[in-house]
């Protein structure tokens, strides 16, 4: 039961964060009070995601500096860890930027900038996570996929 509570609370936490993302690149051009909230939003799956896959970073963290990881699995902690940095840049951009665009603070510019760069590499980051991960991805939903039914699919296709 705890198990199904955990896979579920992963589902629910990733979905909420994929949909605020996707909401957070609209152009919302008329209302950027609404920005806001989706970035408040992002910022607190983000940080629960982080929180749900903690012993993971921690174990993996340690494996990396003792140079026990595989070349897979270093490359998947290298592209985990430069999101963190990413997306933390690119939250807390976001909110000193609000001066600007709320209040017409005009130093506070270049963090607007900065946060929409920041934003764009996380975003090309995420699809490289998600391309990492889809088989576990789509394994929480119930589907299965072995590594022989690609080669057949593939097989299939040529």
């Amino acid at each position: 039961m705890r198990i199904l509570r955990k896979k579920v609370s992963k589902i629910i936490v990733d979905v909420a964060m994929t949909v605020f993302l996707v909401l957070s690149f609209i152009r919302w051009e008329g209302d950027p009070a609404f920005h806001y909230i989706v970035g408040i939003g992002c910022t607190v799956f983000f940080i629960l995601h982080v929180i749900i896959h903690s012993k993971w970073l921690k174990a993996a963290t340690k494996a990396c500096f003792r140079r026990k990881l595989k070349k897979k699995a270093v490359f998947q902690y290298v592209v985990n860890m430069l999101l963190i940095i990413v997306w933390s840049l690119s939250l807390i951009t976001g909110f000193l930027s609000i001066g600007y665009f709320s209040g017409g603070v005009l130093w506070m510019s270049g963090f607007g900038r900065f946060h929409g760069i920041t934003a764009r590499i996380g975003l090309g980051l995420i699809v490289v996570h998600f391309l990492q991960h889809w088989r576990t991805i789509l394994s929480y939903i119930g589907i299965k996929i072995k590594k022989r039914q690609i080669k057949k699919q593939q097989q299939h296709i040529m």
